[in-house]
């Protein structure tokens, strides 16, 4: 199975799953990676944290809008990456369908969820955005087709 069009998942669509997905498109250029909400903050930006810390890592986030996940984006994407298993089962209640292409973006390694980390410290930011990139480099050596 190809996975090139990807699907990254959180709950508000401005901490997480942005900087998940712009993880994922730098690390697969060959890739369409889109990002979305299960309770998205339609319309904000990234998260001014969540964004000085992609920064840092020369990701760009300065275009990011939050938005709603919907069927269509779940039927179109061949792999959806969401945060934690109660993420895993919302997607699942939502489009029973693409319970089988759905995967915790942390499935490669030691930790089981990415926390949420919105109106959290600077510290709890920071835990997220290193089990992100823990988590994106773990999928080079799996993703098919590379």
């Amino acid at each position: 199975m190809m996975f090139d069009r990807i699907l990254v998942l959180c709950t508000g669509n401005i901490c997480r799953s942005p900087v998940a997905a712009a993880l994922l498109t730098q690390r697969f250029p060959d890739k369409q990676v889109s990002s979305a909400g299960l309770g998205a903050l339609v319309g904000e930006g990234a998260e001014p944290t969540a964004r000085r810390l992609a920064d840092a890592d020369g990701l760009d986030l300065s275009s990011h809008v939050a938005r709603q996940v919907d069927e269509a984006m779940l039927q179109s994407a061949d792999l959806i990456l969401v945060m934690s298993d109660g993420q895993r089962r919302s997607v699942a209640e939502r489009y029973p369908a693409a319970t089988g292409k759905t995967m915790l973006f942390t499935r490669w390694i030691e930790e089981n969820e990415v926390p949420d980390p919105y109106r959290k410290s600077q510290s709890a930011f920071e835990h997220v955005h290193q089990l992100l990139v823990k988590a994106a480099d773990a999928w080079v050596d799996k993703m098919p087709g590379r």
